[in-house]
């Protein structure tokens, strides 16, 4: 048979794991587009049980992420995918962004601020996810354990800015940090303790 002559590429298709849509279905998750969640707390909750069920079922790094409107509704879910889809651009955020996009029909989640979206992540955001929040849209960033805590346990979260926040509210995105630092940080030692693959432990530095 003569060859077309195209070349074919293998496709990336951005595909959450079974046991999240189980979760949100679920009474924690609850999903129901009416569903409030109407607290930073109340997000930042939400967000940790992904990362600590991503852990649980080996999907994934211990990170988790999700997008809400400006009354607290859930408009997609992030998790961390790098081990599990061989992408090393599949963070948590990254993935949450994304699929928040999708839903909303439009590459500005927030329309130019004028239909105000927090992105909220359980971890603060590595350099490459920090630098995809100001081309989301969103207009806020709330994180919950802190860069230093994913490196004490072996990550490398890039060259970021030492006042990676102060950059982003110069650009109109409030940040809210340290939101259930605690709880966030207990699943990344977790994860070390559990011998969780930190994917980026090679990459060179200086």
């Amino acid at each position: 048979m003569a060859s077309s002559g195209k070349m074919s590429f293998p496709q990336l298709v951005v595909r959450l794991p079974d046991w999240l849509e189980d979760f949100l279905s679920g009474p924690v998750g609850a999903r129901n587009p009416d569903r409030i969640y109407p607290t930073p707390e109340d997000r930042m909750r939400l967000v940790i049980e992904l990362s600590r069920l991503n852990v649980e079922h080996e999907t994934g790094g211990p990170f988790g992420a999700a997008v809400f409107d400006a009354a607290g509704r859930l408009v997609a879910p992030g998790v961390n995918l790098v081990t599990s889809a061989n992408s090393s651009i599949l963070h948590a955020e990254m993935v949450a962004i994304a699929l928040a996009q999708q839903a909303l029909g439009r590459f500005d989640i927030g329309l130019g601020g004028t239909r105000p979206h927090e992105l909220v992540a359980s971890t603060e955001p590595c350099a490459m996810c920090f630098g995809a929040v100001p081309w989301s849209g969103v207009t806020r960033l709330v994180c919950g354990a802190r860069g230093e805590d994913a490196c004490a346990i072996g990550f490398d979260e890039g060259p970021k800015l030492p006042d990676w926040w102060r950059a982003l509210e110069d650009r109109g995105i409030a940040v809210a940090r340290d939101v259930l630092r605690d709880e966030a940080a207990q699943v990344l030692r977790w994860y070390s303790s559990k011998g969780g693959v930190i994917y980026n432990s090679g990459v060179r530095r200086g």
